[in-house]
């Protein structure tokens, strides 16, 4: 019974312990910046030498040529429309199911141009180095003409299998796969999840359910221009008056 009865308080301890909460009160760090002119430790230099290598190696290979120097511009521009292409195409590849058009905000391209020549794959993530995701949302065309209002106001966004004109910052005389926009007719948008979560102030998507499988924008832009290298053919792209501004 001794045994029993000194068991227990110490079980209860033990219970106690393990379920015992903590919580910081506070959290310290130091920036650490590493520039060409730190000093280097040799020792840490060949530890990360074959991990520096195999990252180098993959930047620095060529995936495509370009045949123009393409431009980010608006409402329209060359860089713009060959990524909302590229997007396009891999949604219905990807996902295996018809998608009427794509929209990316302008945000999302990150670098001012694309040189013409060789292109690396280090560009692309220069030129895409968030984990943005395709995704689907299916909309109406009420709510579609609501997002291209928004986005008309922002100066335009790139797309593709969509125009539309630019008239007082509103979206006039939208055409989806060359049809009259439908306000009853619902579309399947491919776009990032940045805009779909309601990025860009895109608050109207935030209700929408998203088909998402875990595909990220910047491997189909990488697998869209190895495909068309792998033709023979150098990455081109043209203005064709998807977005327009109108007096």
């Amino acid at each position: 019974m001794r045994k029993f009865s000194f068991f227990i308080p110490f079980l209860v301890i033990a219970v106690l312990s393990c379920n015992t909460a903590y919580q910081a009160k506070s959290v310290q760090y130091k920036d650490y910046r590493l520039t060409a002119a730190a000093q280097q430790n040799e020792n840490i230099n060949v530890l990360l030498k074959p991990y520096s290598d195999s990252v180098n190696n993959s930047m620095n290979g060529i995936i495509a040529v370009s045949e123009i120097t393409l431009e980010k511009k608006q409402p329209e521009g060359t860089l713009g429309n060959l990524l909302a292409d590229a997007m396009l195409s891999t949604a219905k590849q990807k996902y295996n199911t018809a998608v009427d058009f794509s929209l990316m905000n302008n945000g999302g391209i990150r670098l001012p141009s694309l040189a013409a020549g060789n292109i690396t794959r280090g560009k692309v993530f220069e030129l895409a180095p968030f984990d943005n995701i395709i995704v689907l949302q299916k909309l109406n065309g009420k709510t579609l003409q609501e997002l291209l209002n928004h986005i008309s106001g922002k100066g335009g966004w790139p797309a593709s299998g969509i125009s539309w004109q630019i008239k007082d910052k509103k979206a006039i005389n939208i055409t989806v796969g060359g049809a009259p926009l439908n306000e009853l007719y619902t579309y399947t948008m491919a776009t990032l999840d940045y805009v779909a979560n309601g990025g860009d102030d895109c608050v109207m998507l935030r209700p929408i359910p998203q088909i998402n499988n875990g595909y990220l924008f910047r491997d189909a832009v990488i697998e869209y221009f190895t495909s068309i290298n792998k033709q023979g053919k150098k990455i081109s792209s043209k203005i064709e008056n998807r977005v327009t501004n109108v007096q």
